[in-house]
C-alpha cells in the first residue's frame, strides 16, 4: 500500500558515513536514497527535493510549505544524524523539532466544500545514519549484560520530542536485568527506530510497524509540544 511521507533531517550534516563516489556527504544524500528507494515502492514522498530553490523565500512562506506538505502526510521519517542539534540554539529555534509538533497534531482545515476536516497523528520512525567512522553507537549501542542482550537509545541526545515519543508506553513491559536496569520490550515507543543499513534492508517492515502503532496511539502518551 502506498503512503505519503514526509521526512524531517538537518540538510547540511557532513559528520556522516560517505555514501557517495565523491569527498563529500552530507544527511540529504541519504534523503535521496530514501526518496529513490520509497518511489520504487510508489510512496509518495512529500518532501522538499534536493533541486528544489527554497532560499529566496522568508522562513514564514518555507514553513507555510513544510506544514501544508506535512499535513498531507501520514508518516513522519526522521533522519537521526550525531549533528542534528546545533549546539547552543533553543529547540524552538530549530526546523526538526517543529516539524515533528506538526505532525503529531491533529490540525483541522476546510475542504473545498467549507467543512472543517481534521487530520489524525502521523506515525513516527526515526533512521539513524551512521557517522563519519560507519558508526550508530551514538544513539544505538548494543549490550549484553542480559542472556537475551539489550540495546539502549541514548534519547537524551535527540531534540526533546523525539526522546519524549520514545519509551513512552502507558503500560510498558519491562524487567529488571542482571545490572539492574530497567528494560523494555514488545512495542514500547511510539516512535520506531531502525539504523540506515536495517532500514534499507527491510524498509517496508519498519514502515508498516509504524502504521501498526499509529493505530495503537491511545497506549502511548504522546509528546506534541516542543
Amino acid at each position: 500500500m502506498a503512503h505519503k511521507i514526509f521526512i524531517s533531517y538537518k540538510f547540511a550534516d557532513d559528520n556522516v558515513c560517505n555514501i557517495n563516489s565523491t569527498s563529500s556527504c552530507t544527511v540529504r544524500d541519504y534523503v535521496n536514497k530514501l526518496e529513490n528507494e520509497l518511489s520504487k515502492a510508489h510512496h509518495i514522498y512529500k518532501g522538499e527535493s534536493d533541486d528544489e530553490d527554497l532560499s529566496h523565500l522568508s522562513e514564514e512562506t518555507i514553513w507555510n510549505k513544510l506544514r501544508d506538505r506535512i499535513y498531507d502526510s501520514s508518516l513522519t521519517i526522521v533522519m537521526i544524524s550525531q549533528n542534528m542539534k546545533l549546539p547552543g540554539v533553543p529547540e524552538k529555534n530549530q526546523w526538526i523539532p517543529w516539524e515533528v509538533s506538526y505532525s503529531l497534531k491533529e490540525t483541522s482545515r476546510k475542504d473545498k466544500y467549507g467543512h472543517d476536516i481534521t487530520g489524525k497523528s502521523n506515525a513516527l520512525l526515526a533512521v539513524v545514519i551512521p557517522n563519519v567512522q560507519g558508526e550508530y553507537s551514538y544513539f544505538i549501542e548494543n549490550k549484553h549484560c542480559c542472556k537475551t542482550g539489550c540495546r539502549i537509545l541514548y534519547t537524551h541526545r535527540l531534540f526533546k520530542i523525539l526522546g519524549s515519543n520514545m519509551f513512552n508506553q502507558k503500560e510498558p513491559n519491562t524487567h529488571i536485568c542482571s545490572e539492574g536496569k530497567t528494560v523494555y520490550k514488545g512495542e514500547h515507543s511510539y516512535m520506531v527506530s531502525a539504523k540506515w543499513k536495517d532500514f534499507l534492508e527491510n524498509a517496508e517492515k519498519f514502515i508498516q510497524t509504524a502504521y501498526d502503532l499509529r493505530k495503537k496511539i491511545d497506549e502511548y502518551e504522546i509528546q506534541k509540544e516542543i
